[in-house]
């Protein structure tokens, strides 16, 4: 079965792909519950391309709150009904000197991954503009607690907290429909955020430019339904449904962005 998804997914895809059917097999033999790591929503789309909604194995997404981005997969026999303690999520408070200096959602990033801790284990990192949380699994939060004392040149203590306390976050996805000449990053980047195309291969020439969390090398790669695209400085977009090519030969697509995210 996988190898006839590949056709519809980047080369570089295939191995998470391959790691789904083995989940979904596991779930199988065991005919028991198996929670995966926190996934991006191309991932999430990847999952629900493989698995389907009414398979043999169900899944369920979890992120901490709401409008979560990354969240948290279950695989699980279709008898089973999850819980909300089966996902094993935990939540952590970032308290600094805020009379000192100011921190950010990506040095926060940094700082974790300085830590050893891979993208894979933590969810958001969300704030209402002054507080700081961040979303990952529970069975990490002492690790992180020890480990992260410093954000930047900031000194930081993280303490755990509940559910019931996450903030809102200042951040929201704003819809659009348009119309782009193609599907490459570089001519998506010019449309919806108007800079000449010029431009936009020298914001990824420069490395300011993510595509699903990681450095954009190439202006000409081609985004997906549920691909994110990060540009420094500018926000974020993400590719919602592509719909085909208008009258004029363009692309048609329904997009949501996420502005002055740096």
């Amino acid at each position: 079965m996988a190898t006839d998804l590949y056709q519809h997914f980047r080369a570089e895809e295939q191995l998470f792909i391959d790691q789904i059917e083995s989940a979904r097999a596991q779930v199988l033999d065991h005919y028991s519950p198996l929670l995966l790591h926190f996934h991006d929503p191309r991932e999430q789309y990847i999952v629900l391309s493989v698995l389907g909604k009414e398979g043999d194995v169900r899944f369920s997404y979890r992120g901490g709150y709401h409008e979560s981005e990354r969240k948290r997969c279950l695989l699980y026999p279709d008898y089973y009904e999850p819980r909300t303690e089966d996902f094993e999520i935990g939540f952590l408070e970032v308290h600094y000197p805020v009379k000192f200096g100011n921190i950010s959602h990506p040095k926060i990033l940094g700082s974790l991954m300085s830590a050893g801790i891979k993208r894979e284990h933590f969810g958001d990192i969300i704030t209402d503009g002054t507080r700081y949380q961040i979303i990952l699994d529970k069975t990490i939060m002492d690790y992180v607690v020890t480990q992260v004392t410093k954000i930047g040149k900031m000194t930081v203590h993280l303490e755990p907290i509940t559910e019931t306390n996450l903030v809102i976050p200042t951040d929201f996805w704003e819809p659009i429909e348009t119309t782009v000449s193609s599907l490459r990053v570089d001519a998506v980047i010019s449309s919806i955020f108007h800079v000449s195309r010029q431009r936009a291969k020298i914001l990824i020439q420069h490395g300011s430019v993510k595509q699903n969390f990681a450095i954009c090398e190439r202006p000409d790669a081609l985004l997906d339904i549920m691909d994110i695209v990060s540009v420094r400085g500018h926000g974020r977009i993400r590719i919602d449904e592509i719909y085909g090519r208008s009258k004029k030969d363009r692309v048609r697509i329904g997009a949501s962005i996420l502005a002055n995210n740096g």
